[in-house]
């Protein structure tokens, strides 16, 4: 089978790809239960996880794609315009 002519190269789909299961583990550090009328307050809403660490995993993660995205290429393309 003839190696096709993509964008990225393998490092930047490795990063890309660390990048996705950050977003993804950042969104899910997120959940947990919900506050409601029937069951009454629940304080969990407003700890550490839910607030501070899972947005900055989840940033970190779209900054990390940002970066495997522009991560330059080792294989110079000399001679094509």
């Amino acid at each position: 089978m003839a190696q096709k002519n993509i964008a990225l190269s393998k490092t930047n789909l490795i990063i890309c790809g660390i990048a996705v299961l950050l977003i993804i583990s950042g969104f899910l550090l997120m959940t947990g239960p919900s506050t409601t009328l029937e069951n009454g307050f629940e304080p969990d809403i407003f700890s550490a996880r839910r607030i501070k660490l899972a947005p900055i995993v989840t940033v970190a993660g779209f900054v990390l794609m940002i970066v495997g995205i522009l991560y330059p290429s080792k294989e110079k393309n000399s001679g094509k315009k």
